[in-house]
């Protein structure tokens, strides 16, 4: 097993950085995560990881060695890429052999290691086809068995899950979280899915512009972002803006148009004061149609679009002129047009300054 340490890594091109100031520090054995929107820098920074690319400035370190400038082969790292990268001309078992065959192992050694991996991946009695003959799902895991064959210290993932259909991403990652948990062996993974990052890795990072805003367990990114970006990119939100009309501890209260004044907890360590805009954040599925127990904001609005979609109903509310995104009990009936009073905790309710950059969501 391999820490792998990033420190202060800078790369550019042209006026757009791709990564910027970079720190993270990956435990041995962890199945850890870079999650942002496309263009975020998170592919150049696995590539950095791999020695594709050279940082501009900084260092990355696997345990104590210093690996910013050693080419990718003497680095001991195997990367599966999105479009799998397999050859078609060769056969299931000549992909898998491919890196064990540079390495000019005997050739005993090398079918026992290729049948080991191919068992290890559900593909055994599969050595002898070819790529056009293979599921979606099977060459994404003929790619994942080629990276594993050659027992790299830190195994890279490029968003390797996103050609596949929705139910066979959901089952593929079941199965590479199983295998890394079998081999233990560091793992990072690219993606911009938040669902997949959050149901697979022991830690996320989250990034942006090429900046880390966040990194954490699931948990902690979900339920305790540290700035709107993350708080609105995790999962579905609603934003609502507005005034600070009272602050008590951690604590605020926010008008946010005509006779609605939300209470909330203060997000961020900001010195935010009354007077002072806001944003509050709050998960649709946080909503309840009945009152809490503990303290709670009763909400009203006018509800403008109504959306069955089995396990619950999606609203679309105006509340002060703004839009209020909630989920509801999917057996409740309510009319697009009618006022309706929704509830949720106060301590639900995330409040951030103003000043800090808006996501637009959908």
């Amino acid at each position: 097993m391999t820490r792998v340490s990033l420190r202060r890594v800078v790369k550019r091109f042209g006026n757009v950085y791709a990564a910027k100031d970079v720190e993270l520090d990956i435990a041995k054995g962890e199945f850890f995560a870079l999650l942002g929107p496309s263009g975020c820098g998170k592919t150049t920074t696995l590539r950095i990881i791999a020695g594709f690319e050279y940082p501009d400035s900084g260092q990355v370190f696997f345990d104590e060695e210093d690996v910013t400038y050693t080419k990718p082969y003497e680095r001991g790292t195997a990367m599966v890429f999105q479009n799998y990268a397999l050859w078609p001309h060769m056969s299931v078992f000549d992909n898998v052999a491919y890196g064990l065959k540079v390495r000019k192992l005997p050739k005993e050694d090398i079918r026992r290691r290729v049948l080991e991996v191919l068992d290890l991946v559900g593909l055994r009695g599969l050595e002898d086809r070819y790529p056009l003959q293979l599921s979606g799902g099977q060459q994404q895991r003929v790619a994942l068995a080629r990276a594993l064959v050659v027992e790299p210290k830190v195994l890279l993932l490029d968003e390797p899950l996103s050609n596949l259909d929705a139910k066979l991403r959901i089952r593929m990652r079941e199965e590479i979280k199983k295998i890394q948990r079998t081999l233990n062996i560091t793992t990072i993974y690219v993606t911009h899915d938040q669902e997949e990052a959050m149901s697979i890795s022991d830690r996320v990072a989250v990034m942006n512009q090429g900046r880390i805003l966040q990194v954490g367990t699931p948990q902690d990114i979900y339920f305790r972002p540290k700035n709107i970006f993350v708080a609105t990119f995790i999962g579905k939100s609603t934003l609502l803006q507005g005034k600070v009309v009272k602050k008590d501890a951690d604590r605020v209260v926010v008008d946010v148009g005509g006779e609605a004044r939300i209470a909330g907890k203060l997000a961020s360590d900001s010195g935010i004061k009354e007077g002072d805009d806001a944003v509050l954040v709050i998960k649709p599925e946080d909503f309840t149609v009945d009152p809490p127990e503990e303290p709670y904001n009763a909400i009203e609005g006018v509800v403008e679009f109504s959306m069955f979609l089995g396990s619950f109903t999606q609203l679309r509310m105006s509340v002060a002129n703004q839009n209020l995104k909630v989920f509801i009990d999917p057996k409740k009936e309510v009319k697009p047009g009618s006022k309706f009073v929704i509830y949720v905790k106060i301590d639900d309710v995330l409040v951030f300054p103003r000043s800090e950059e808006v996501l637009e969501v959908a």
